[in-house]
């Protein structure tokens, strides 16, 4: 336990710091699940609509520092290549 009153500071934000950047992380997995099942149900403007909810709050997260730039980069540019190719299916 911690014996200063700084450490002691110290533990209560992180525990607040670490909280929000749970909430951050899970906001973010949420918006990717939505675009995913836009996708899943076959429908390119649902999706396409999804995905532009989801990338300002996917930036916003490594604005944040909760997610690095390149993972997603590669998720948004991935999501947006199987919404490209919902057409050439259907």
């Amino acid at each position: 336990m911690a014996n200063t009153a700084s450490a002691r500071k110290r533990i209560r934000q992180t525990a607040v710091r670490t909280a929000r950047n749970a909430a951050r992380k899970s906001r973010m997995r949420t918006f990717v699940k939505k675009v995913e099942a836009a996708i899943a149900s076959g429908d390119k403007e649902q999706a396409a609509a999804a995905l532009r909810a989801a990338q300002p709050e996917m930036q916003r997260a490594v604005g944040k520092g909760v997610a690095h730039l390149n993972t997603v980069s590669r998720k948004i540019s991935r999501l947006s290549a199987r919404i490209k190719s919902i057409s050439a299916a259907g």
